[in-house]
């Protein structure tokens, strides 16, 4: 058997392989599809008809109560202090404390908490040389919390979250304070900030999360399935986190865990606490969202240590930690959110089925044999995954434009490919960070504050 003959048999198999994952994954997805796009038109047809389309601004006022921010800081020298001064300059309401945890060993961050003289800002220091875990200065903040409401004889509406480069909206706690007395758990949308410096690494973000929080998150809750906190942009009331603690020795936060606002999310749902995704416009007819918003990783090698970070948590230690509970919208759910390695494992396949045919293409234009055709099988495999790609292209097309207008539409058509290499070379990360243990501390990335200049 020729050389060439093998090669190609090599790039018949992956390309089999990848495709056959493709075909369940992209069916999946049009699942996810057909689910959004019908509760729209049925909204559209039988409820906004009758009711007119909520907005922030149009929730009916109630009485307000104290909303705690909780914002884990280590190494955040940089910008704590300008977020700090912009979230207290653009909250929206009269009675919210920001509660900053820092390090004993990072006084850098300590001076630069203090360098805002606000009664409203308080540091917690974390009696621990950094970094533990983000989990862990979580639950440092909530049991700060827990002795100030008993000296204070106050006790807080909601815990609110927050990292230290993110830009709050104004209406945000607004939104907070009336809906969380229905909810357990109420998270808003992340909109990440396009980066010009990194168009392809920091711009494939963007993409993913207004796919992800424009439509993924609405069908979660839509049948039924737990909302995951995204760790910003997010509360939590006050006595659903006081379960959680009590059901873990008073630490409502995963310690071990690297994505434990994800977690935190299904346990609540496990629970029994409703948990709710809440989209709304800042006044009606208004394009821009209520949302957090804040700069991603514009590097190759800081976006690979956070996707390994999420995949890590969420497909593998998840796995383990938080098991297949609850009903069939919530297991679907589980399962999409820990099918990245393997979607990983089918893009190498796919792209090395690639790279191989190519090389056999190009042999054969010097004059080697030509390659033997793909079977049939295959070949309608292709057709039939490269039809459903071009629909998850427009649909990726569509929610970008939707947030970002269309140009930014249009690039996010090449940034898929940035995505793909993103995510096979963080989860090779993952599993092995997974083979070892996982991580032992907190694996955070450099951040950057956007300032004043960017729109609410």
């Amino acid at each position: 058997m020729s050389l060439q003959h093998v090669l190609a048999e090599a790039a018949a198999e992956l390309a089999l392989f990848a495709a056959l994952g493709f075909l369940l994954f992209s069916l999946d997805d049009l699942a996810v599809d057909a689910i959004y796009l019908g509760r729209r038109l049925w909204r559209a047809l039988f409820v906004y008809r009758r009711h007119p389309r909520s907005s922030a601004l149009s929730l009916k006022s109630g009485e307000s109560g104290w909303l705690v921010v909780f914002i884990p800081a280590w190494d955040e020298a940089n910008v704590i202090a300008a977020m700090l001064r912009a979230t207290l300059e653009r909250f929206d309401h009269p009675d919210f404390t920001l509660l900053v945890g820092y390090y004993r060993n990072d006084p850098a961050t300590r001076l630069a908490i203090e360098a805002v003289p606000d009664p409203r800002v308080q540091a917690v220091e974390v009696p621990a040389n950094g970094p533990t875990t983000k989990a862990d200065c979580l639950n440092h903040l909530y049991a700060f919390l827990v002795r100030h409401e008993a000296a204070s004889g106050r006790r807080a509406r909601g815990i609110v979250l927050h990292d230290a480069e993110d830009l709050v909206h104004p209406l945000e706690l607004r939104i907070f304070d009336r809906l969380i007395g229905r909810a357990g758990l109420v998270q808003l949308p992340v909109v990440p900030l396009p980066d010009p410096a990194s168009p392809w690494i920091a711009g494939h973000y963007c993409d993913e999360f207004a796919e992800s929080h424009g439509k993924e998150l609405v069908v979660r809750e839509a049948v039924g399935a737990s909302i995951p906190l995204a760790g910003v942009g997010c509360a939590i009331s006050r006595e659903a986190i006081a379960r959680l603690a009590a059901a873990h020795d008073g630490k409502p936060f995963a310690g071990g865990s690297m994505t434990e606002d994800y977690e935190m999310g299904l346990r609540l749902g496990t629970l029994g606490e409703r948990t709710m995704f809440v989209r709304l416009p800042e006044e009606p007819g208004s394009p821009g969202v209520v949302a957090s918003r804040g700069h991603f990783p514009s590097t190759l090698g800081a976006a690979v240590r956070q996707k390994a970070r999420w995949l890590g948590g969420i497909a593998f230690a998840g796995w383990d930690r938080l098991g297949w509970r609850g009903g069939l919208g919530e297991r679907w759910f589980r399962l999409r959110d820990r099918r990245g390695p393997l979607a990983a494992v089918l893009l190498l396949a796919g792209y090395l089925a690639a790279l191989l045919w190519a090389q056999l293409w190009l042999a054969a234009a010097l004059g080697a044999p030509v390659p033997p055709q793909p079977s049939p099988l295959l070949e309608t495999l292709l057709q039939v995954n490269f039809a459903l790609l071009m629909w998850r292209t427009l649909m990726r097309i569509a929610f970008t434009t939707r947030l970002y207008g269309f140009g930014e539409g249009l690039a996010s058509v090449p940034r898929i490919l940035a995505g793909n290499l993103i995510a096979i070379l963080a989860a090779s990360r993952a599993l092995f960070l997974h083979a070892g243990g996982g991580p032992k501390q907190w694996d955070k990335t450099a951040h950057v504050f956007p300032g004043q200049t960017v729109r609410p």
